[in-house]
Formats: C-alpha cells, sequence, structure tokens
C-alpha cells in the first residue's frame, strides 16, 4: 500500500467512523422520541414490557437504554468494561477490546491496551448499555470528548468522612443553585455526585 494509498484509506476510515456516531446519536435521539411518545397519556407499552419490567411500568426496555446513554454521554467509540480477578480478588477497569486474550494478537499484560498496536475497541451501543443494565457486565465511560468537552461531572467520595462531605457538598450545591444528583458506591462505602450538563 503506496502512502497516498494509505492516507485515503485513513480518511475514508475517519469518515466511516463519524457516520457511524451519526447513525448512533440518531438512534438515541428516536429512541428517546419513542419512549416519550410510549410514556405520554393515553399510552402505554405492550402488556409485554410491563409484565417483564421491573423498574418502570410505562418505560420500555429501549426508552431506559437511551435515558442512561442521554444522561451518560461519553465517548461512543469505546468504553470501558470491569474486569476482576479471582485469585487475587483485584479490580478494575480496561478498555473492552474485540481482540482481548485472542491469541497472537492481545499481548496482554504485558502490553496495556491504550498502547496495543491491535486495538479493536467495541463501540457502545444499545446492546452495551441493556446488558450493563440488566447486570451482564458492568461498564464505565470515557466522559472526555476528543475535543476535551464533555456532558457531566462526577465527584468521587470516598474517605471515611464521605457521609459528611456529600451532605456538605450537597447543601453548598443548594446554595449555588446548582443541581446535583447523588448516589451510593457501589462498594456503599462513599458516595458519587453528578453534574448532567444540556450541552457539552
Amino acid at each position: 500500500m503506496t502512502v497516498r494509498d494509505a492516507q485515503l484509506a485513513a480518511k475514508e476510515l475517519a469518515e466511516a467512523e463519524e457516520r457511524l456516531s451519526e447513525l448512533r446519536r440518531l438512534q438515541i435521539e428516536l429512541e428517546q422520541r419513542i419512549a416519550a411518545l410510549r410514556s405520554a397519556p393515553g399510552l402505554l407499552s405492550t402488556p409485554r414490557e410491563r409484565a417483564t419490567d421491573p423498574i418502570s411500568p410505562t418505560l420500555a426496555s429501549s426508552g431506559k437504554v437511551s435515558l442512561f446513554f442521554h444522561l451518560f454521554r461519553g465517548r461512543d467509540d469505546v468504553f470501558p468494561r470491569l474486569w476482576s480477578n479471582a485469585k487475587t480478588g483485584k479490580q478494575g477497569y480496561a478498555p473492552a477490546c474485540s481482540n482481548e486474550w485472542v491469541r497472537g494478537v492481545c499481548e496482554k499484560p504485558r502490553v496495556r491496551c491504550g498502547e496495543c498496536p491491535n486495538q479493536a475497541f467495541v463501540s457502545v451501543s444499545p446492546k452495551v448499555i441493556l446488558d450493563h443494565l440488566q447486570g451482564r457486565h458492568v461498564i464505565g465511560c470515557y466522559p472526555l470528548l476528543r475535543d476535551e468537552t464533555c456532558w457531566f461531572l462526577a465527584v468521587d467520595f470516598d474517605k471515611s468522612s464521605w457521609r459528611e462531605d456529600v451532605a456538605a457538598f450537597r447543601e453548598t450545591c443548594g446554595i449555588l443553585g446548582a443541581p446535583v444528583a447523588l448516589e451510593r458506591s457501589r462498594s456503599g462505602n462513599g458516595a458519587h455526585a453528578w453534574f448532567l450538563f444540556e450541552t457539552p
């Protein structure tokens, strides 16, 4: 392949990735619109959705996926997935990669994912989010977009005084008129405070 061919291929790849990203955004917008229409007065989700959906009888799974994606928007071309080592008990996050542990391709743990020449990161999709919401795996988000903006900020409280700290933080946010959402950490020994923005 000539340098010119490689440049053309790289340009075509970038355009295809951009188009795919636009289509994902469009899909999410349409799913949100569908969810809004389904939750309108007089409209209900199907009996099957109501019977199998423990969280909300009026919001279908696709609506929940859309809502989650809307609130926790980050890079959509890659996401981290939780890993754990049964022997050591260690846990962490690594980019989801379709080449992970493929013999002769993946060189973990010798080569870190961010430095691997064989990266094949998995894009965020409705299926990935649904699997997360239904507990099939745990994913994270890379919130910093390529243009160095973000859709949300999170503050992590995890020292011994986390209860007092998060209460003071919430009170200060209230005084300043800054809407904040609080959640208990997965471990139960901490909390997260979320700021969700309307624009990046």
